[in-house]
Order: structure tokens, then sequence, then C-alpha cells
């Protein structure tokens, strides 16, 4: 597997990047099963985990401490703070109080004695930067952390944060992880480009797009069971075959599928190949919930495009938009809270 540099940290990572989402309550419930998933994503030269204290609500990162036992030093672990994770108003955020909680937690639960990569799940508009990088950088100093990053930040704050780092003499954000798929495309115009001059590893997410790019949802078919479109999991409007974005989804799933069969490989393998393209992905996280996902994922994990098979892709799905907005997980308050939009 191709190990590429992350940003400008001197850290090399796998182009693949297992992510761990599915593993617990949330997914895949057996443990066992998924320790041995994340052991045969080693195996084959996987050694970026990613996972989050959120994920099944700690479940998860316990199952990767599980599986990281004798194996941690040549693993680089990457974890998630930010969303709520109790009925308590400060359990959640980037307030220093929070940030010292939940790192010390997710420590216990990983078995670790350091995270590699500790990372904002979400912007967070109610706490100063200085206070949020200020406590990580603490972390960093303490040697609990090694290097610090992003989650689905906007371009500006992105921006921002590097420039209150360099202010403040903090340490600064040195990843951005963020949806990236052939379906969403948004973030060319202006994430990778500010992530990029900023020296900023990137980590994408969602590369097949919560399952549309597998192909495995079908015009005129009902989802398969146990897909999350049959459990409704992540809402039903991004499902919803009476919208006419979704039936424009289901009709490029057929015409990329007939790309992908004529370059010889299958709509997966493209999908994944495609989120690599670009020149600042660093790793893009595969999600499994069984092995035999995981098997498929693996046997495309040295597929590359060509100029052509790129090409015809931008035909169907043109750079720098995305096809249907609900994908889009992020909502900024800007957006959605009415006291900043009207008077």
């Amino acid at each position: 597997m191709e190990h590429r540099l992350l940003g400008r940290t001197g850290v090399r990572v796998s182009s693949y990047c297992l992510g761990t989402m599915m593993f617990g309550k949330g997914g895949n419930p057996d443990h066992d099963e998924c320790v041995r998933m994340i052991h045969r994503a080693l195996d084959s030269g996987i050694n970026v985990v990613d996972t989050a204290d959120v994920y099944s609500l700690f479940e998860t990162e316990e199952i990767v401490g599980k599986a990281l036992k004798g194996r941690r030093d040549d693993v680089v672990l990457a974890t998630k703070f930010y969303f709520p994770t109790s009925s308590d108003p400060n359990h959640r955020g980037g307030s220093r109080r929070y940030i010292i909680r939940a790192v010390e937690a997710s420590l216990r639960r990983l078995d670790t004695e350091w995270i590699d990569l500790y990372q904002m799940h979400r912007p967070d508009p109610d706490t100063d930067l200085d206070e949020t990088l200020s406590a990580l950088t603490d972390l960093v100093r303490q040697g609990k952390v090694r290097l610090i990053g992003s989650s689905a930040h906007p371009a500006e704050t992105i921006i921002e944060s590097q420039w209150v780092a360099q202010l403040r003499g903090f340490e600064r954000m040195r990843t951005e992880q963020l949806s990236y798929s052939i379906f969403v495309r948004a973030c060319e115009r202006d994430i990778l480009p500010a992530a990029q001059r900023s020296g900023m590893g990137v980590l994408v997410y969602g590369p097949l797009n919560a399952g549309w790019l597998s192909g495995k949802y079908r015009s005129g078919q009902e989802p398969p069971e146990g897909t999350r479109a049959a459990r409704t999991w992540g809402g039903t409007r991004k499902w919803d075959t009476e919208r006419e974005v979704v039936q424009h989804k289901l009709a490029l799933v057929d015409s990329l599928e007939a790309v992908a069969r004529d370059a010889g490989m299958s709509l997966t393998h493209m999908a994944m190949a495609f989120s690599l393209e670009h020149p600042a992905v660093s790793t893009s996280i595969i999600g499994p919930r069984t092995p035999e996902q995981l098997d498929d994922l693996l046997a495309g994990a040295d597929v590359r495009l060509s100029s052509e098979v790129l090409d015809r892709i931008d035909a169907l799905c043109a750079p720098g938009l995305d096809i249907d907005p609900y994908d889009v997980n992020v909502t900024l308050p800007g957006l959605t809270d009415l006291t900043q939009r009207r008077r």
C-alpha cells in the first residue's frame, strides 16, 4: 500500500485510513470481529486508524484500544472530541474545561499514553479559538497528543485558526478531515486549497458517499436490507426517491458504473481511487462494517485513475459542486441561527 506525507508534518500515512465509526452498537456489535478487522487492515499495510469518542458513545474507542495492544507503536492513532457525550451542558465543545476531560477519557478507553492526532470534530462558534488552541497546545507540550487537527471546518475557520496560532504562539492545526467524493466536491473550491496552502494534511471521509458510490442503490429497487437507506440511519431525505436530486443520483450511479466498467474496475474501487487523486489529500478513510466489505475495499488499494477516466467523471459530476445539499452534514450557525441572519 502506498504511503504519503501527512501535510508537512513529516509523518507518513497509508493511502487508506481505517475508519471505525461502524464498530460497536452503531454498526457491528461483535467486538471480536471488529478487532479481527482492525488486525486485517493493519496486516494489509494500513498504518492509520481514525475513531472518535462519540462513535457508539465510547464503545468504539474501547474496541480500538483492545485491537492495538502490542501494535500501538506501529499505528498513527487519531481520535476526535466536540460532540455531546452526556446530558451535562459542559460535556461538549471546544472549551479548555471539556478538552482536558475528553482527552483523559479517550486515553483511558484507547489504553494508550498518547494520541497521534487529536481532532476537533466540528467548529465551536461559542468558544474563542484562543481558548481551544491554548488547551490543545498544552496537551502537545505534555506529550499526551502529538498533532492536532480539525474536522469539517470551513475554509475561513481553517485560515483563522492558522492565524491565531501564529499570533499567539500556539500549536497549529496540522490536518483537516473533510467529506469528499465524486458526489461531494464543493471543498475543491476553497477548503482543499486552504488546507494545502497551510501545509495541512487532509483525511477524506465519505469517499463512497454513504454507500451511493458502491452501487448498492438502484433505480426502481428497494434499498438492500441492512443498508443505511433501509435503516434510515443518517436521515431519510438522502434516499427519498420523490426528490429530483435523488433520481439524478440514481441515474449518475448507472453512468459512473459504465465508466468504471470501461476502465476495468468496480465502481467502489473507482470512487475510492478518485478520493485520492487531489494533490491535497493524504489519506482516504474506509468505513467497513463487515469483513467482506473490508476485503473488497482493500482489493482496490492500489487502483489509480487515468486522465481519461477523471475527465469522464468530471463530465458527469462537475468539479467544485455537491450533487445533493443533504450530503453536506455540517450546518454552520450563520445558516441556521436566525439571530445571525434576521434582526
